[in-house]
């Protein structure tokens, strides 16, 4: 489900309000920024189309490159009533394709009022013995056409194609060189949204690599993918007509379920067209189309074996899912302290208040204070069963005290949490219990808004300014972010151990947090070597805190001897990271920029 259309309704709605307040104060000023941003968004529109166009080098390079094993492509279109001009902007945008082993299959549904369409398309396949067309004798809706399209096809490879969008000349012939590449089962493109031509287009959707949550919540896979054909057979065959309306999204399920090589090439090779009656535009207009991808993640997670609630979201066509929880399992909330009574209080306070789920124990590392006013909180705090103090009277190394207070806990669930951070949510330790339930989930990070309520924290992406940075940082915290980024729940490189929850049996697998981490980058690290156990790293925006960011210890750089600090981690981080660092974090894709932490265009 292509839901950029919406998402970039939200965007312009907020653009607008910010502009409407900085225009009552400083007016003048706020015009000319956004003009430069305007500015900058149409230099970028231009250089996304200029991505378009092949040099006649680059194209004669490509015909003329030979593959040890070349594939056909069968193209799948399901044809009803497509504009005439819609259809031969299609047709020639698979005939102008580089790489020649193709052919279009097109089952047509149309009705008599539109006899154009098989006209056309008659002519074309006298033209081009590729093109293969075959005209129904009934239109059976968008899955039951796609289904005619499969059994005429004869490639080893499929790929799914709308009657009126448009293929990069490029498109299987990148496909093809991934293909050689090997090994894949199942490959997708990044993909940009336009109404006339795409010249015109920006709405760029600059896709993660494969991310079983983030599929689950969104369809961000959709177009261009290419899958091959006997993958199609063993997940169960053709679409299913009951999920028409997001029957890409139960398909795409189905084949990733048993995929074993799923390639992402973060390219824009798709082109979607936004018009009245497209799929972008008729979401909120047909309900039927979010009850079917429910459906479909519903029928998902019945087929690999999970239990689980699937609801919308703040976002059409973005899903909610709360898994049901296996167990009650204890949670042991450790909590890092020197002095900062207040803070300390806030943040016991708010768990004590606020959660609703029962079996937890609060763990305070107890490091160095010497405020008496600390001391007599504790005393305060010691009369609660669920608490328990212990003292490390080492000089404050953040990883050696979470693994000192690891050592005393009792629980089945570790919560590594800040002394500055405040519980919003009721339910925040139910929604990360969801995911570090599950076998396959190595932590799971939460929510963070600063005190005016703007994002602090929700995921972290590798080589975001030089190191890590912050995903949408700063941004209005009910603004649904890139492709509803904001409101789904989905994997990530990192998360911070401000709030983080990690299976105990995963805290011991890894030895801990880093001692030679003291300050910064420890929890990334303890997230990059999970990720290095196979696991995957989880943030939910439905565990909500706010995060009053380094007041307990002050700013990373604010002192030499911080500094120094920072430059050495800083250092070590770079030397043992350096390839994912140089290759880049699979779940942020290339075209975005590491300058900034907006999700903006590289």
């Amino acid at each position: 489900m292509n839901i950029i259309h919406i998402l970039r309704k939200h965007d312009r709605l907020w653009q607008s309000l910010r502009f409407a307040k900085h225009l009552i104060t400083d007016g003048r000023q706020e015009a000319v920024r956004i003009r430069k941003e305007h500015e900058e968004e149409l230099r970028i529109r231009e250089a996304l189309y200029r991505k378009t166009l092949l040099t006649e080098e680059e194209r004669r390079e490509q015909q003329e490159t030979v593959f040890p094993e070349p594939v056909r492509f069968s193209i799948l279109v399901p044809l009803y009533n497509t504009p005439e001009k819609y259809l031969s902007e299609m047709l020639a945008s698979v005939k102008s394709q580089t790489y020649p082993e193709w052919e279009l299959c097109l089952a047509d549904g149309s009705d008599d009022k539109h006899r154009y369409v098989q006209a056309l398309c008659e002519r074309e396949a006298k033209a081009d013995p590729r093109v293969r067309y075959r005209k129904l004798p009934e239109n059976r809706g968008i899955s039951g056409n796609t289904n005619e399209c499969i059994r005429m096809a004869a490639g080893s490879w499929l790929a799914l194609l709308d009657h009126d969008d448009l293929l990069h000349p490029s498109a299987l012939y990148e496909m093809m060189k991934m293909i050689s590449a090997g090994p894949a089962d199942l490959i997708y493109t990044d993909e940009n949204t336009f109404s006339e031509t795409p010249k015109d287009a920006f709405n760029p959707h600059f896709k993660p690599d494969y991310a079983p949550d983030n599929l689950r919540a969104n369809n961000y896979i959709c177009h261009f993918t290419a899958f091959r054909k006997d993958l199609l057979e063993k997940a169960g065959g053709g679409f299913d007509p009951a999920f028409d309306g997001s029957q890409d999204h139960d398909l795409i399920l189905r084949l990733t379920e048993l995929a074993e090589h799923i390639v992402h090439i973060p390219k824009i090779l798709y082109y979607w067209r936004a018009h009245q009656g497209s799929t972008a535009e008729a979401v909120q207009a047909k309900p039927y189309v979010t009850e079917a991808g429910k459906n479909a993640v519903r029928a998902h997670l019945r087929r690999i074996g999970l239990e689980g609630e699937v609801t919308d979201s703040p976002v059409p066509s973005v899903y909610r899912i709360r898994y049901r929880l296996t167990s009650d399992p204890l949670v042991s909330i450790l909590i890092p302290n020197r002095d900062h009574k207040d803070d300390l209080e806030r943040c016991v306070g708010s768990i004590l208040d606020k959660t609703t789920y029962e079996k937890y124990e609060i763990i305070i590392i107890e490091n160095n204070s010497e405020k008496p006013e600390t001391f007599d909180y504790y005393k305060k705090l010691k009369r609660d069963p669920k608490i328990r103090i212990i003292t490390y009277d080492r000089p404050f190394n953040y990883s050696a005290l979470n693994n000192a207070g690891f050592r005393e806990a009792k629980g089945e669930q570790i919560l590594l949490l800040n002394n500055d951070t405040e519980v919003l949510s009721p339910d925040w330790l139910q929604e990360m219990l969801m995911y570090a339930q599950r076998e396959d989930v190595g932590a799971v990070g939460a929510k963070l808004y600063y005190p005016d309520g703007t994002i602090q924290h929700a995921g972290i992406g590798i080589g975001i300014k030089m190191l890590a940075g912050h995903y949408h940082r700063h941004f209005p915290g009910k603004y649904p972010g890139y492709f509803g980024r904001l409101v789904y729940a989905q994997d990530v490189s990192a998360v911070t151990a401000a709030c983080m929850m990690v299976p105990r049996r995963v805290y011991e697998e890894m030895n801990g947090l880093d001692e030679s981490f003291p300050v910064v980058f420890n929890d990334v690290d303890f997230c990059l070597r999970i990720r290095e156990s196979s696991r995957l790293i989880v943030w939910t925006p439905w565990a909500e805190l706010v995060h009053h960011e380094s007041r307990s210890r002050g700013r990373d750089e604010d002192t030499p001897e911080k500094k120094a600090f920072f430059l050495k981690e800083t250092n070590r981080f770079q030397r043992k990271w350096n390839r994912i660092l140089t290759e880049g974090d699979p779940y942020y894709n290339p075209n975005l920029t590491r300058e900034k932490e907006d999700f903006s265009p590289r």
